[in-house]
């Protein structure tokens, strides 16, 4: 009884290993470049809402950042960038937001961002595919300058609708 159990726990061993050999083959194949051909445009952001952009100093700074993050190449430049960009959005975060930007839509949008930011440094250091999180995060970015549109877009004045005289 006690050789069947030897047994068995040797195979049991022996198959374990085996499955990690192949994991390690898998990811080394796969292609770890960073293609900055895939990212997408920067949205835009009408007149009115870039009036108020341009007085923040701190989504200025992020936005410029961004910037840098469409000339990177490789990982090491998409790396010095995504570590920029991390330090321009905690300053977002402390910053003062304009009065009509200091909304949940806009900082639940910057939440994401954040989450994103750090996936793609996750990515990088772990030396996994960055193209992916490099897109979802911009994505992000871009659903917040969208947001900038739909406030501007969607105002209206509280008082006539909460004044019933």
């Amino acid at each position: 009884m006690r050789k069947l159990l030897g047994i068995l726990l040797l195979f049991s061993v022996l198959l374990g290993c085996k499955k990690t050999g192949t994991a390690t083959e898998e990811t080394a194949g796969e292609e770890l470049a960073f293609n900055y051909q895939k990212l997408p445009q920067k949205a835009v952001i009408n007149e009115k809402a870039t009036a108020i952009v341009e007085t923040w100093d701190e989504f200025k700074a992020l936005n410029t950042s961004m910037d840098v993050l469409y000339k990177a190449t490789n990982n090491e430049d998409l790396s010095l960038a995504i570590d920029d960009l991390i330090e321009k959005e905690k300053a977002m975060e402390a910053g003062q937001y304009p009065e009509l930007f200091d909304t949940f839509q806009v900082k639940s949008r910057q939440m994401v961002l954040r989450t994103y930011l750090y996936k793609t440094k996750a990515a990088i250091l772990e030396k996994q595919p960055t193209t992916e999180p490099a897109v979802q995060m911009l994505d992000a970015y871009n659903a917040i300058r969208k947001q900038f549109n739909v406030i501007m877009n969607s105002q209206f004045d509280v008082k006539l609708i909460l004044d019933e005289e």
